[in-house]
């Protein structure tokens, strides 16, 4: 994926909370599409091998949250966490990790995953197809900066992280926004009271 491409359109199968179904799990299924996720707004996306695994529920995860009001003086409305795992995982996941702020995604066939040029094999692991580790900054739709860790390559021996890190990908949308600002012509949206 490179910027200034639109991301693909899918439906995912979400599962949402709803106290009016009287059972001892009150969720029902709700597609979402990728425009109800990044039309009309300024995301972060940042996706990574799978829910419960280490670098993921103890760095990136984790990090996206507590830096969230960071992000959001930045300019950014949402962050979104995807993995090629399905809604149950993901929500499981989400309320293992006490997550109050960063959506999760769940991408449990992979299509996003694959039509965003992620999609790599994890057999060597007993993953399966996963997502290589990326991050972007998306405006309305379209990807406006890229994170993607070095390496890319299926059954990789080694789990890079650090280009996807928040830190990182903060950082960089700070100086974007701060380079932004000195063209003529432009407006700082974080500098308007």
């Amino acid at each position: 994926m490179t910027v200034n491409k639109m991301v693909p359109f899918v439906t995912f199968r979400t599962r949402v909370r709803d106290e009016s179904i009287e059972r001892p799990n009150p969720y029902r299924w709700e597609d979402k599409t990728s425009d109800d996720y990044f039309s009309g707004k300024r995301v972060v996306l940042f996706s990574l091998p799978g829910a419960f695994s280490p670098t993921c529920s103890t760095y990136q995860l984790p990090d996206f949250e507590k830096l969230y009001d960071e992000f959001e003086r930045e300019g950014t409305n949402a962050i979104y966490c995807i993995s090629v795992n399905d809604a149950f995982v993901m929500n499981a996941w989400g309320k293992a990790l006490g997550l109050q702020k960063v959506k999760l995604i769940p991408d449990g066939s992979g299509e996003f995953t694959r039509k965003m040029g992620m999609l790599v094999a994890k057999e060597n692991l007993g993953f399966g197809m996963r997502s290589w580790r990326y991050a972007a900054v998306i405006d309305n739709g379209v990807v406006e900066q890229w994170f993607e860790e070095d390496g890319f390559s299926d059954n990789c021996e080694t789990d890079p992280y650090g280009i996807s890190s928040p830190q990182n990908v903060l950082e960089a949308l700070k100086s974007f926004q701060t380079a932004a600002a000195a063209r003529p012509g432009r407006v700082n949206i974080s500098q308007i009271p």
